[in-house]
Protein backbone atom coordinates (compact mmCIF):
# COMPACT_ATOMS: atom_id res chain seq x y z
CA UNK A 1 0.00 0.00 0.00
CA UNK A 2 1.25 3.33 -1.07
CA UNK A 3 0.62 6.48 0.90
CA UNK A 4 0.81 9.89 0.05
CA UNK A 5 1.31 13.02 1.91
CA UNK A 6 0.38 15.93 -0.53
CA UNK A 7 -1.42 18.83 -1.54
CA UNK A 8 -2.78 20.69 -4.98
CA UNK A 9 0.96 21.80 -5.71
CA UNK A 10 3.01 21.14 -9.00
CA UNK A 11 5.30 19.07 -7.38
CA UNK A 12 2.44 16.92 -5.40
CA UNK A 13 0.11 16.37 -8.31
CA UNK A 14 2.81 14.02 -9.95
CA UNK A 15 2.52 11.62 -7.40
CA UNK A 16 -1.00 10.44 -7.85
CA UNK A 17 -1.20 10.79 -11.64
CA UNK A 18 2.08 8.20 -11.76
CA UNK A 19 -0.05 5.75 -9.12
CA UNK A 20 -3.31 6.22 -11.27
CA UNK A 21 -1.52 5.82 -15.11
CA UNK A 22 0.47 2.51 -13.32
CA UNK A 23 -2.77 1.25 -11.58
CA UNK A 24 -1.59 1.39 -7.96
CA UNK A 25 -3.64 1.64 -4.79
CA UNK A 26 -3.20 4.59 -2.79
CA UNK A 27 -4.05 6.85 -0.15
CA UNK A 28 -3.87 10.53 0.07
CA UNK A 29 -3.08 12.59 3.35
CA UNK A 30 -3.52 15.80 2.86
CA UNK A 31 -0.88 18.52 4.18
CA UNK A 32 -2.06 21.94 3.28
CA UNK A 33 0.82 24.10 2.89
CA UNK A 34 -1.05 27.57 3.19
CA UNK A 35 -1.39 26.93 6.79
CA UNK A 36 2.12 25.26 6.70
CA UNK A 37 1.11 22.02 7.80
CA UNK A 38 4.34 21.09 6.23
CA UNK A 39 6.46 22.67 9.30
CA UNK A 40 4.97 21.21 11.94
CA UNK A 41 6.77 18.81 13.81
CA UNK A 42 5.06 15.57 13.26
CA UNK A 43 4.91 16.16 9.67
CA UNK A 44 8.95 17.38 9.85
CA UNK A 45 9.06 13.78 11.87
CA UNK A 46 8.87 12.04 8.96
CA UNK A 47 10.31 14.37 6.09
CA UNK A 48 12.79 16.78 7.37
CA UNK A 49 12.84 18.75 4.58
CA UNK A 50 9.02 19.58 5.38
CA UNK A 51 8.09 19.89 2.02
CA UNK A 52 5.21 18.00 0.23
CA UNK A 53 5.08 15.31 -1.70
CA UNK A 54 6.28 12.27 0.46
CA UNK A 55 5.53 9.12 -0.83
CA UNK A 56 5.30 5.79 1.74
CA UNK A 57 5.35 2.25 0.58
CA UNK A 58 4.33 0.09 3.31
CA UNK A 59 6.16 -3.04 1.50
CA UNK A 60 9.25 -1.49 0.31
CA UNK A 61 12.85 -3.14 -0.70
CA UNK A 62 12.82 -6.50 1.23
CA UNK A 63 9.31 -5.82 2.61
CA UNK A 64 10.27 -3.42 4.79
CA UNK A 65 9.03 0.33 4.64
CA UNK A 66 10.18 3.23 2.42
CA UNK A 67 9.52 6.47 3.11
CA UNK A 68 10.88 8.55 0.36
CA UNK A 69 10.75 12.51 -0.70
CA UNK A 70 11.28 14.54 -3.80
CA UNK A 71 8.67 13.97 -6.57
CA UNK A 72 11.62 12.80 -9.23
CA UNK A 73 12.75 10.44 -6.79
CA UNK A 74 9.70 8.97 -5.98
CA UNK A 75 8.41 8.71 -9.77
CA UNK A 76 11.70 7.21 -10.51
CA UNK A 77 10.84 4.56 -7.65
CA UNK A 78 8.00 3.61 -8.76
CA UNK A 79 8.49 3.35 -12.06
CA UNK A 80 11.40 0.64 -11.38
CA UNK A 81 9.36 -1.00 -9.20
CA UNK A 82 6.77 -1.58 -11.47
CA UNK A 83 8.58 -1.54 -15.01
CA UNK A 84 6.10 1.00 -16.06
CA UNK A 85 6.83 4.81 -17.55
CA UNK A 86 10.75 4.27 -18.03
CA UNK A 87 12.33 2.33 -20.57
CA UNK A 88 14.52 -0.28 -19.05
CA UNK A 89 18.16 0.87 -21.05
CA UNK A 90 19.50 2.40 -23.50
CA UNK A 91 19.07 5.63 -25.43
CA UNK A 92 15.27 5.95 -24.41
CA UNK A 93 15.88 5.43 -21.12
CA UNK A 94 18.46 7.95 -20.94
CA UNK A 95 15.95 11.04 -22.94
CA UNK A 96 13.57 10.06 -20.09
CA UNK A 97 16.18 11.30 -17.54
CA UNK A 98 17.57 14.16 -19.74
CA UNK A 99 14.08 15.21 -19.52
CA UNK A 100 13.40 15.12 -15.97
CA UNK A 101 16.49 16.37 -14.71
CA UNK A 102 15.77 19.36 -17.55
CA UNK A 103 12.65 20.17 -15.82
CA UNK A 104 13.70 20.28 -12.31
CA UNK A 105 16.71 22.02 -12.37
CA UNK A 106 15.56 24.51 -15.24
CA UNK A 107 11.87 24.52 -16.04
CA UNK A 108 10.52 23.98 -12.40
CA UNK A 109 12.64 26.43 -10.52
CA UNK A 110 12.34 29.51 -13.37
CA UNK A 111 8.41 29.00 -12.64
CA UNK A 112 8.44 29.16 -9.04
CA UNK A 113 10.86 31.88 -8.46
CA UNK A 114 8.91 34.25 -11.16
CA UNK A 115 5.69 32.73 -9.34
CA UNK A 116 7.23 33.83 -6.03
CA UNK A 117 8.82 37.73 -7.30
CA UNK A 118 5.22 38.23 -8.56
CA UNK A 119 2.62 36.95 -6.15
CA UNK A 120 4.17 36.30 -2.64
CA UNK A 121 7.43 38.54 -2.49
CA UNK A 122 6.61 41.57 0.07
CA UNK A 123 7.89 44.07 -2.21
CA UNK A 124 8.47 44.32 -6.24
CA UNK A 125 11.92 43.94 -7.45
CA UNK A 126 11.82 44.16 -11.17
CA UNK A 127 15.19 42.63 -11.48
CA UNK A 128 14.27 39.26 -10.04
CA UNK A 129 10.95 39.25 -12.12
CA UNK A 130 12.46 40.16 -15.49
CA UNK A 131 15.31 37.30 -14.91
CA UNK A 132 12.87 34.74 -13.86
CA UNK A 133 10.47 36.01 -16.73
CA UNK A 134 13.32 35.81 -18.85
CA UNK A 135 14.22 32.32 -18.17
CA UNK A 136 10.74 30.90 -17.89
CA UNK A 137 10.43 31.74 -21.22
CA UNK A 138 13.68 30.39 -22.50
CA UNK A 139 12.90 27.55 -20.73
CA UNK A 140 9.70 27.38 -22.75
CA UNK A 141 10.84 27.66 -25.67
CA UNK A 142 13.80 25.23 -25.37
CA UNK A 143 10.76 22.36 -24.24
CA UNK A 144 8.33 23.28 -27.47
CA UNK A 145 11.49 22.94 -29.65
CA UNK A 146 11.69 19.02 -28.02
CA UNK A 147 8.11 18.54 -28.78
CA UNK A 148 8.09 20.10 -32.34
CA UNK A 149 10.50 16.85 -33.13
CA UNK A 150 8.77 14.33 -30.58
CA UNK A 151 5.39 12.91 -29.37
CA UNK A 152 6.08 12.83 -25.76
CA UNK A 153 9.11 14.39 -23.63
CA UNK A 154 11.54 11.41 -24.37
CA UNK A 155 9.93 10.17 -27.63
CA UNK A 156 7.71 8.27 -29.08
CA UNK A 157 5.97 6.59 -25.68
CA UNK A 158 4.52 8.48 -22.73
CA UNK A 159 7.00 8.29 -19.51
CA UNK A 160 7.41 9.42 -15.92
CA UNK A 161 9.51 12.69 -17.98
CA UNK A 162 5.68 13.84 -19.06
CA UNK A 163 4.47 13.82 -15.43
CA UNK A 164 7.33 15.74 -14.45
CA UNK A 165 6.36 17.67 -17.13
CA UNK A 166 2.88 18.25 -16.72
CA UNK A 167 3.31 19.15 -12.68
CA UNK A 168 4.33 22.83 -13.73
CA UNK A 169 2.69 23.19 -17.19
CA UNK A 170 -0.71 22.58 -14.82
CA UNK A 171 0.51 25.24 -12.80
CA UNK A 172 1.53 28.15 -14.82
CA UNK A 173 -0.96 30.52 -13.83
CA UNK A 174 1.23 30.90 -10.61
CA UNK A 175 3.98 32.23 -12.69
CA UNK A 176 1.72 34.37 -14.63
CA UNK A 177 2.60 32.20 -18.55
CA UNK A 178 0.15 30.60 -20.57
CA UNK A 179 1.22 28.67 -23.66
CA UNK A 180 -0.13 31.12 -26.27
CA UNK A 181 3.77 31.39 -27.62
CA UNK A 182 4.55 27.72 -27.60
CA UNK A 183 2.20 26.26 -29.94
CA UNK A 184 3.99 22.48 -28.99
CA UNK A 185 3.64 22.80 -25.19
CA UNK A 186 0.09 23.55 -26.07
CA UNK A 187 -0.69 20.51 -28.68
CA UNK A 188 1.41 18.06 -25.54
CA UNK A 189 -0.40 19.62 -22.76
CA UNK A 190 -4.05 19.61 -24.22
CA UNK A 191 -3.13 15.70 -25.29
CA UNK A 192 -1.43 14.81 -21.33
CA UNK A 193 -4.59 16.88 -20.10
CA UNK A 194 -7.01 14.51 -21.51
CA UNK A 195 -5.85 11.27 -20.03
CA UNK A 196 -8.05 9.84 -18.09
CA UNK A 197 -5.79 8.65 -15.42
CA UNK A 198 -4.22 12.36 -15.07
CA UNK A 199 -7.50 13.34 -14.70
CA UNK A 200 -7.94 11.09 -11.75
CA UNK A 201 -4.49 12.71 -10.34
CA UNK A 202 -5.75 16.44 -10.55
CA UNK A 203 -9.20 15.33 -9.36
CA UNK A 204 -8.37 14.03 -6.08
CA UNK A 205 -5.40 16.48 -5.06
CA UNK A 206 -7.61 19.26 -5.82
CA UNK A 207 -9.86 17.83 -3.31
CA UNK A 208 -7.28 18.10 -0.64
CA UNK A 209 -7.95 21.80 -0.42
CA UNK A 210 -10.36 23.14 1.98
CA UNK A 211 -13.73 25.28 1.13
CA UNK A 212 -12.91 28.92 1.57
Amino acid sequence: MYKVYAFATPNSVRVPIALEEMGLPYELKPVNVRKGEQKQPDYLAINPNGKVPLLVDTEGPGGEPLTLSESGAILIYLAEKTGQLLPRDGAERARVFEQMFFHLTGIGPALGQVGFFKRQASEQIPIAINRFQTESERVFAVLDGVLAKRRFAAGDAFSIADIVHFGWLWRRDFAGLDLNNWPNIARWYEMIEARPNVQAGIAKVTALVPPT
